[in-house]
């Protein structure tokens, strides 16, 4: 018979016969006494290989840890007192607090990402708040490198401001303890607990009572929000105070007070961002209505000659006295 390529495999050759006088192996049998089930001819090893598999993964199970999505969830769809606890409030805040003095463990890379597309797209920044949310079961931070770098950002533009308006080195420190401590942290924790509230008490959904939104992520999205503003008034107005925007003139404060508009009504939009991206809440349009007002401030301040960037001046110098 002429031999067949390797290529075709074993399956074209043909079946072995076995030599005269030899039985073919019994059917093997499993059980004992009357419960013994015969099994098929040929087949008794692929059950024992079944067998033995799952053997192996049970011992498997009990010695190392679940990893499944669900393993965390008992029958009732409450998680269990170990994974209760890690999701905590407290414990979230005490994991924050704890990585803000380990730089190393600090993405500030993607930190100064954020702060890019804050101005260019914001929408792409709270785009990975929800990927947050479906990979660690939260939607507030939970890397301290913005707010590190936002304070960096505070400081260095403090001090820029301090120069402008002429003011000594203690003075200037002065204002930048007022600045950190009082506008940024203060009024952050004021306004991220107020609009914590406002929205667990009014915006969620009927059917998602279930869910609140979370106070980190509150005081996230006023972060968010600051940095844009920091950034246009404490800025990007250094450059036009001294030669435009305090000459007493009505091209000084069109400047100064576009610049407060923009500002602010990026603070704004950036809120309204923040919440809207929330699924489990409604009504989220009412967060831009500030933008009636504010317009309407706007051409009141240029229609009598307001300027709100030398009322900030003169705040700043009579804080530091």
């Amino acid at each position: 018979m002429t031999a067949l390529p390797l290529r075709y495999g074993l399956d074209f050759l043909p079946p072995q016969r076995l030599p005269p006088g030899q039985e073919r192996a019994r059917p093997q049998s499993r059980g004992t006494g009357s419960q013994r089930q015969q099994l098929p001819a040929g087949r008794g090893s692929r059950a024992e290989d079944y067998g033995g598999r799952e053997v192996a993964r049970a011992r498997r199970k009990k010695m190392l840890p679940s990893t499944s999505v669900n393993s965390s969830v008992q029958g009732n769809g409450v998680l269990n007192s170990r994974d209760a606890a890690r999701h905590t409030a407290g414990a979230k805040r005490y994991k924050y607090l704890r990585r803000l003095f380990r730089f190393r463990q600090m993405d500030f890379e993607f930190a100064a990402w954020q702060m890019l597309y804050l101005f260019t797209s914001p929408q792409r920044v709270y785009r990975n708040f929800h990927y947050r949310k479906q990979t660690k079961d939260q939607w507030a931070r939970d890397d301290p490198a913005f707010l590190v770098l936002l304070s960096i950002w505070l400081c260095v533009s403090t001090i820029g401001f301090g120069f402008v308006l002429d003011m000594g080195f203690f003075e200037t420190i002065k204002l930048l303890l007022w600045v950190v401590l009082i506008d940024c942290v203060g009024v952050g924790l004021l306004i991220a607990t107020l609009m914590w509230f406002i929205s667990n008490k009014y915006l969620v959904k009927r059917q998602s009572r279930d869910y609140d939104v979370e106070w980190g992520y509150a005081f996230d999205v006023h972060l968010n929000a600051f940095y844009p503003l920091l950034v246009i008034l404490h800025f990007i107005q250094l450059f036009f105070i001294n030669h435009v925007i305090l000459t007493d003139t009505f091209i000084g404060y069109l400047v100064g007070n576009t610049l407060w508009l923009v500002a602010v009504g990026y603070y704004i939009y950036v809120t309204f961002l923040g919440y809207s991206a929330l699924p489990f809440l409604k009504n989220t349009v009412i967060l831009l209505y500030p933008f009636a007002p504010l317009i309407l401030l706007y051409g009141l301040s240029l229609a009598l000659g307001w300027n709100f960037t030398h009322a900030l001046c003169s705040f700043y110098k009579y804080r530091v006295k």
